[in-house]
């Protein structure tokens, strides 16, 4: 059966979507942006501080539905430029110091809002 996941603590999405999806024990929570779910606004600052934002989105919505950072098994990291790469790394790894998931990477053209970091993560639990 399929779950929709909604949590306030996580900003309200801009568009036709749900903030996750819960199906078969796996979670799939959309790309979170740097928005503070408080303001609606982008934080301010550069790529360290709006990844340090998008992993609190993605922390509030797995906590929602149940689930941890240790449950999260595939990211896709979504950069305005490969030149905050290493940046977006050194805070995305203090998040999943051990057994990290596997993850792409990749710069695209844009992101909304003009954000420099979009993540989109999928989480999941062995069946029961």
């Amino acid at each position: 059966m399929k779950r929709i996941i909604y949590t306030a603590q996580a900003p309200q999405p801009v568009g036709p979507y749900s903030q996750a999806v819960e199906i078969n024990n796996t979670l799939y929570i959309a790309g979170q942006i740097p928005l503070d779910p408080a303001t609606g606004q982008v934080v301010e600052g550069g790529i360290a501080e709006q990844t340090e934002q998008v992993m609190k989105n993605i922390g509030a919505i797995l906590a929602a539905a149940g689930y941890s950072y240790s449950d999260v098994v595939k990211s896709t990291c979504l950069l305005s430029s490969m030149a905050d790469f290493k940046a977006m790394n050194e805070v995305y790894g203090r998040y999943y110091a051990v057994q990290p998931p596997a993850r792409t990477a990749f710069a695209v053209k844009e992101l909304p809002l003009g954000v420099l970091v979009e993540i989109e993560t999928i989480a999941a639990k062995p069946a029961v």
